[in-house]
């Protein structure tokens, strides 16, 4: 397992579609494991392959608590079958656009079918955090970030941020 490097905004790469995967292969059950590795190390709730470079539609998460057990979950492929109409808020972030948290609205409860890491289709209904991260994620496949949720103004302003900071690293 490998901790990988996650790219940050302003990266094209974060706003690419990624593609299906055809069959969960060695290849990918090596993507998923560096993505847990890369995710725990992080430390964070959930990552999507994109967020290290990797245009595969493919996404794990661990929304447990600290004090709780470890509840690692892959999804290949993941696709929301269904979303509740009842909304909630909570406050998100981003490994892509770190340190930086904002109130995001979303479906409190969704149900998604998937391929687990062995290839084997699933499906989950979720409901508060492990829904807001599972849309949070399947977001980043489809090239779309949550500030993209947020006023125009906080959304510029976000980016500006991290344009400046890509700008001085990159010399």
């Amino acid at each position: 397992m490998t901790i990988r490097p996650i790219l940050h905004i302003p990266n094209d790469v974060l706003r690419k579609v990624a593609t299906p995967v055809e069959t969960v292969n060695d290849e990918i059950k090596t993507l998923i494991k560096d993505m847990f590795e890369t995710m725990y190390d992080a430390p964070g709730v959930g990552l999507a392959a994109p967020q290290i470079g990797e245009l595969h539609r493919v996404i794990v998460m661990d929304p447990s608590k600290e004090e709780d057990e470890p509840n690692p979950i892959a999804m290949v492929n993941p696709e929301i079958t269904w979303a509740s109409d009842e909304t909630w808020v909570y406050q998100e972030g981003c490994l892509s656009i770190p340190e930086y948290y904002e109130d995001v609205e979303r479906p409190v409860k969704i149900r998604v079918k998937y391929l687990d890491e062995n290839g084997v289709a699933q499906e989950l209904e979720a409901e508060e955090l492990l829904s807001t991260v599972v849309q949070h994620e399947i977001d980043h496949l489809d090239g779309k970030l949550f500030i993209d949720y947020l006023s125009r103004l906080k959304r510029e302003r976000v980016t500006k941020k991290f344009q400046k900071i890509a700008k001085r690293a990159a010399g």
